[in-house]
């Protein structure tokens, strides 16, 4: 009994997840639901969510796929009725889903700087919104929910033509802290994970030149995190005595130093 209360310390609990069809989201449901998690995963592609669902309950885990896209704030509410109906109110919501499009500010590249506003800031307060009554409903009867923010290390750091990208992740960790403020006396816990340089899909959407070189340099020079390396470390989080709220954490590769 014991070994097995280990091996699945999130048993019982009810994981959301939104950014769920490839890289950080996609490994941090899986590695979820192997704690013991049900699994609510949430993104815009409906075959990948439903080939992440299968191997999850192929693993021996519960899913559920639900297409959404964060940015749409009546299709976010939807999403988390369905939660709370199939799987109960959400204790654990890792706000995951974002885009990153550096380029020069002189460019004007208006509909760039709007799409990162819109998923990186807009549909991250769609799914605050639409969760955070589920967050605090969960804590008051179980003793302690999550709410995990994905950051960057761009929040902290300057990199050129990053700025609006930086800006939206700024955004994240600095309303992060701030809701602790507020959930924290609730039995909320809230964490903003700020990587670094993690390989995923957000390097094949970067454009603009510049910006495509000094990461084609980075990987040559350095190893990147994993999706696995964030995958746990939000599982980590997860599992942390209901006492213990890690308010930041950045996960660098060994090798940047920027």
């Amino acid at each position: 009994m014991t070994t097995q209360i280990a091996s699945r310390p999130l048993a019982g609990r009810v994981a959301v997840v939104t950014g769920a069809s490839s890289g950080i989201g996609e490994a941090s449901a899986r590695h979820l639901a192997a704690l013991g998690a049900r699994v609510a995963v949430l993104a815009r592609r409906r075959d990948r969510l439903d080939e992440l669902a299968a191997r999850i309950e192929k693993d021996g885990g519960q899913a559920l796929a639900l297409a959404v896209d964060v940015t749409d704030a009546a299709a976010v509410q939807s999403a988390a009725d369905r939660v709370a109906a199939e799987f109960g109110d959400a204790d654990l919501v890792f706000n995951n889903a974002g885009v990153m499009l550096p380029s020069p500010v002189g460019e004007v590249a208006t509909h760039l700087w709007q799409r990162q506003i819109d998923l990186n800031i807009s549909g991250l307060m769609n799914v605050i919104g639409a969760f955070t009554p589920q967050l605090i409903r969960a804590a008051a009867e179980r003793g302690v929910a999550d709410l995990i923010n994905t950051s960057s290390i761009a929040a902290q750091n300057i990199f050129p033509t990053f700025a609006v990208y930086s800006g939206s992740k700024a955004y994240v960790s600095h309303l992060s802290r701030h809701l602790r403020t507020e959930l924290g006396p609730k039995k909320v816990r809230v964490s903003a994970v700020e990587p670094g340089i993690v390989g995923t899909e957000l390097q094949s959407h970067v454009t603009d030149e510049g910006a495509r070189e000094w990461l084609e340099g980075s990987r040559e020079t350095t190893e990147w995190l994993t999706s696995q390396d964030v995958a746990e470390t939000v599982g980590f989080l997860a599992g942390l005595p209901p006492r213990v709220n890690l308010q930041q954490v950045t996960i660098m590769p060994t090798g940047q130093v920027a």
